[in-house]
């Protein structure tokens, strides 16, 4: 061992193994280290993959995971289509978000866009995606959530939740609803600090906990609770560290008897006061049964939640029962994963859920060159004013929204189609306002936004002095434009919404 190799505490055997049975820690790069691999070995349940792991040959890396896993390891990924995407974080994502196919409102769209993802992944040997987003969004619109949600009416949220759980389900991908019990209405971000879902309990249980139990009646495999606080139900705890929400209102009062996993417990709402593994052995306290330690986690962390874990069990803060009961839940999680991997080998698929079936089904309005992603992104597309089908010599300044930690900086705009500029809306609203307006001089203007209600100062800015530019809203279409406007709105900022908008626009 080199003096740069993290010591490994000593822990009892048995308990260490009961430990590595709910963990799904990180690591970095294309390749697994040999840490990890040992770890595997011994019975580590798994991984949780962010977007530096699948920049490579993701195929040949979850091999060689499997071949050192004495059962079928669970591989996680967040995957959600849209703004958040992990395997397509570089080019962006080919299927549009879940704001898209709320708008679409078309249930069987939903379940062949899920079940394309799922298939996508399942090539790379992914089986486990930690979507659908249950959240409700308010009409006010968190932030943290946006074109996550597939909107702001609870039953229409919920059937399309279904849809997304049956379609990754049906081609053998662990569908994981999240983050119970509703991040829709918080004005807080729980990467950076603790979020309040806002409202009674009576009022969160008309608004947010239908879309949870919609997932759960369609044979949801995994639930992921927020680090959310509920005053009325969790106190100061976020829901992701207390038992009234697990173990009461999600498994007694909901009946939800899989697997819950929980969010990344490196975000400041869990971990920011008592440390990434103390939040662990609270998580397992509550009821969770997999752990997600975060991004930025590395060996060693994995190795001090490890031996936290079994000092909990071995002090007696943290019941030697409900452990084993989180790694029995696992276990059967990770069989029913190598049931479906088996059958997908075979010709067959699908993890023999409520809804259960298999392959894509195309629906309406399908050419047959074109991905079920793009044709979502058709329909979705909304317009109003007088928008040109064809524009002469333009230019599209997109603006560079503040950072969503969930999505990160990931690709998107309009440079495969036209000539584009991009401004940041750290600038602020007068100087993006004026760089725009310096660079289209002479030019036809389009102004792609995400999230216009945010950057309202530059868009009026920009309107005034150019009434008849296009804005393209590619977020939350909250905002209302002044008659007269040429106005596009795609419902998120994916490469097929982009796709979408350019076809509208004579550019692609």
């Amino acid at each position: 061992m080199t003096a740069l190799e993290p010591v490994e505490p000593s822990v009892d055997p048995t308990l260490g193994a009961l430990a590595d049975g709910v963990l799904i820690p990180p690591f970095p790069g294309t390749t697994a280290p040999r840490w990890f691999l040992e770890a595997l070995g011994r019975g580590l349940a798994g991984v949780t993959f962010f977007g530096r792991n699948v920049t490579g040959d993701t195929a040949s890396l979850t091999a060689s995971l499997r071949a050192a896993a004495p059962v079928e390891p669970v591989i996680a990924i967040d995957e959600e289509g849209g703004d958040v995407t992990r395997v397509a974080y570089a080019s962006g994502s080919p299927y549009p978000g879940n704001a898209a196919l709320g708008a679409v409102d078309d249930v069987a769209l939903t379940r062949s866009v899920y079940a394309a993802i799922g298939s996508d992944l399942v090539r790379l040997g992914i089986n486990t995606n930690l979507a659908p987003v249950a959240d409700v969004l308010d009409l006010g619109g968190s932030a943290a959530v946006g074109t996550r949600s597939f909107g702001s009416d609870p039953s229409l949220v919920a059937r399309h939740v279904a849809a997304a759980v049956s379609g990754l389900q049906s081609v053998g991908v662990a569908a994981c609803a999240k983050h119970f019990p509703g991040h829709g209405s918080t004005v807080d971000d729980s990467h950076l600090s603790p979020a309040t879902v806002l409202g009674t309990m009576e009022e969160i249980r008309a608004r947010d906990l239908p879309p949870f139990t919609a997932a759960i009646a369609a044979g949801s495999i995994a639930v992921m609770p927020g680090h959310l606080r509920v005053p009325e139900l969790t106190g100061v705890l976020p829901a992701s560290l207390s038992q009234a929400a697990i173990t009461g209102l999600l498994r007694r009062e909901l009946g939800f008897s899989g697997v819950v996993i929980s969010d990344a417990l490196e975000m400041k709402a869990a971990s920011a006061v008592i440390g990434i593994p103390e939040a662990a052995v609270f998580a397992l306290i509550a009821g969770v049964d997999l752990l997600c330690l975060g991004r930025e986690t590395d060996e060693a962390m994995y190795h001090a939640v490890r031996a936290a874990i079994a000092d909990a069990v071995a002090s007696g803060r943290l019941d030697g029962d409900r452990l084993e009961e989180a790694a029995a839940r696992v276990a059967s999680l990770r069989a029913r994963l190598a049931s479906a991997r088996d059958a997908q080998g075979s010709g067959a698929s699908g993890l023999g859920t409520a809804a259960s079936g298999s392959g894509v089904l195309l629906g309406q309005d399908v050419d047959a060159g074109d991905g079920i992603g793009l044709v979502a992104a058709r329909r979705a597309l909304r317009r109003s004013g007088p928008v040109p089908s064809a524009l002469v010599d333009p230019l599209i300044v997109e603006v560079e929204p503040e950072e969503n930690i969930a999505a990160g900086r990931f690709t998107w705009g309009f440079e495969p189609w036209a000539a584009v500029k991009r401004v940041d809306s750290a600038a602020g609203d007068g100087a993006a306002a004026e760089s725009a307006l310096v660079a289209s001089a002479g030019r036809q203007l389009v102004v792609a936004v995400r999230d216009a209600r945010n950057v309202l100062g530059l868009v009026n800015e920009v309107l005034a002095a150019r009434p008849d530019a296009v804005i393209i809203e590619m977020g939350v279409p909250a905002w209302t434009p002044p008659p007269g406007t040429a106005y596009l709105a795609t419902y998120g900022a994916s490469r097929v919404c982009a796709q979408a908008a350019a076809e509208a626009l004579g550019l692609a």
